[in-house]
């Protein structure tokens, strides 16, 4: 599971021109879902995005995690994570999990990570337009297998 972590000062997701989801301070977390992703990677992830001392404290320096700064998560799906451009010119996604497993994992990532911040969401397999105001820029790339 790859998840591209974005601190942020506001972040919303609009699908057909209506606002899905929308947060002020936090993260956005675009959430790829790869074939041998299973509840553990949902586990892993979430406990590191939730340790992750990603915002300023009042010296400025990055030593606060999500919930000491008392900000929320806007969690999209993005099946392109699980992309590879190795090959050619034209990304493949034979990495990609079936999109009814991989619907069942960003739902149970979103109620796991639910259980510690606020979190709205876009809607799995939706044409969406994400807005992101990324703080900092502040973006780091985590990958359920290497943490």
């Amino acid at each position: 599971m790859i998840a591209l972590i974005q601190r942020v000062s506001s972040s919303s997701v609009e699908i057909d021109g209506k606002v899905a989801g929308s947060i002020g301070l936090g993260v956005n977390i675009l959430l790829g879902i790869l074939k041998d992703d299973t509840k553990e990677d949902i586990n892993k992830l979430v406990k590191k995005i939730v340790k992750l001392r990603i915002f300023s404290d009042e010296c400025g320096k990055m030593n606060l995690n999500i919930q000491d700064a008392g900000g929320s998560a806007l969690v999209v799906s993005q099946f392109t994570l699980a992309g590879s451009v190795k090959k050619g010119n034209r990304p493949s996604f034979g990495n990609a999990k079936e999109p009814n497993e991989a619907k069942e994992l960003y739902l149970e990532f979103i109620e796991k990570l639910t259980e510690y911040v606020d979190v709205q969401s876009g809607v799995f397999g939706a044409m969406m337009k994400v807005n992101i105001v990324n703080d900092g820029p502040v973006t780091f790339i985590l990958d359920s297998k290497k943490i």
